[in-house]
């Protein structure tokens, strides 16, 4: 198990430097990122200032290569990292280091500062990422509570009114684009029905009370993660009930009605078992790609999340934050891919890791 855990963590590794490098060539590897941050306005002086701050100059005014311009970001936004003392003051770097002038240490990933705000983008981010969470994570959870008991009932049910119609919503749930059913609930729910629903066209997580105090406003939460939660209720739902069919008609389940066991221990516990795996992958795909893409979900609700921040980062052309969202967005693809391989060997005794 150990063994397989290191292995995946080192291929983990090797795809997030991919696709650090991939974000530092596409937002910093053209052009010149200091002409935004200045605007149409500021003489030469500034412009040099600025961007000896970005880490395209040097001190002594010499323009610093691609190539060691991205060696320089790829030590800020690893944990593991090789700093000078002044840089570590100048960066205000959190971690534990180690060494003289230059030290070796361990710290919070710097994902460096956004050219709009002067905040740290690590800081934007992580106050961003308790929305995002909390959306994915609900609409994760309603797909799971509907989409596996509906699959495993039409699979039971073949062919009758149940599971055709099961097979015409997951069609109709997986040709919807989100954003294009996130205009339609808040057109219906958010506003032509909203004396009825209760429900609101945009806010967040958050309200602040009469005191000025932040309180929770789960309300506010249901339109976006039923919006967010549809197509990848519609694909476990189609996945479990395939998965089913094919597992019914195994020899060990006959065997098991053999024994006497009763239907619904057959079905829910010998059946559906070994029907989870390819379930499990489209939970924990459709997990992060929920944390990852849902941009427009979020902006439309004006949520406030990762995804709306990105987009207004991308409307300003505030790249770093962009980076960093990318960054957040790959690990946490990656970590939930190995977590995944983790959980076919607790759910199917047939599956090996070594």
């Amino acid at each position: 198990m150990l063994k397989f855990i290191l292995r995946k963590t080192a291929y983990g590794i090797l795809v997030l430097l991919g696709v650090i490098a991939l974000v530092f060539f596409l937002f910093q590897g053209f052009g010149d990122p200091s002409r935004i941050v200045m605007g149409q306005t500021g003489d030469s002086t500034t412009q040099a200032n600025i961007r000896k701050d970005l880490y395209l100059m040097d001190e002594k005014g010499v323009t610093i290569p691609k190539f060691k311009q991205f060696l320089y970001y790829l030590n800020d936004v690893s944990p593991v990292c090789v700093h000078s003392k002044a840089d570590i003051e100048k960066k205000k770097l959190r971690g534990f280091f180690t060494g003289g002038e230059r030290k070796f240490g361990f710290k919070i990933p710097y994902l460096r500062k956004s050219y709009q705000s002067k905040r740290e983008v690590w800081t934007i981010l992580i106050q961003a990422l308790p929305g995002t969470l909390m959306l994915a994570l609900s609409a994760m959870a309603i797909a799971i509570a509907i989409g596996i008991p509906l699959g495993v009932i039409a699979a039971v049910k073949q062919n009758s009114w149940i599971d055709t119609s099961a097979i015409f919503s997951s069609i109709v749930g997986i040709s919807a684009p989100s954003f294009f059913m996130g205009i339609i609930m808040v057109y219906v729910f958010g506003f032509v029905l909203s004396e009825w629903t209760g429900l609101h066209i945009a806010g967040s997580w958050f309200a602040i009370d009469d005191e000025g105090q932040r309180r929770l406003s789960l309300q506010n939460l249901i339109l976006p993660a039923v919006t967010l939660g549809i197509r990848p209720l519609a694909i476990i739902t189609q996945l479990t009930r395939s998965a089913m069919l094919d597992v019914l008609d195994q020899d060990y389940i006959r065997t098991a009605y053999a024994k006497g066991l009763s239907r619904n221990t057959v079905i829910w516990k010998h059946g559906l078992r070994n029907a989870l795996n390819p379930v499990i992958t489209a939970i924990t795909g459709w997990f992060a790609e929920l944390l990852a893409g849902a941009f427009f979900v979020e902006y439309i609700f004006g949520w406030q999340g990762i995804g709306k921040i990105t987009v207004d980062a991308l409307e300003k052309l505030d790249y770093p934050v962009v980076m960093g969202s990318v960054l957040i967005s790959a690990s946490f693809f990656i970590l939930i891919n190995i977590l995944a391989d983790i959980l076919y060997g607790v759910v199917d005794p047939r599956v090996r890791l070594s």
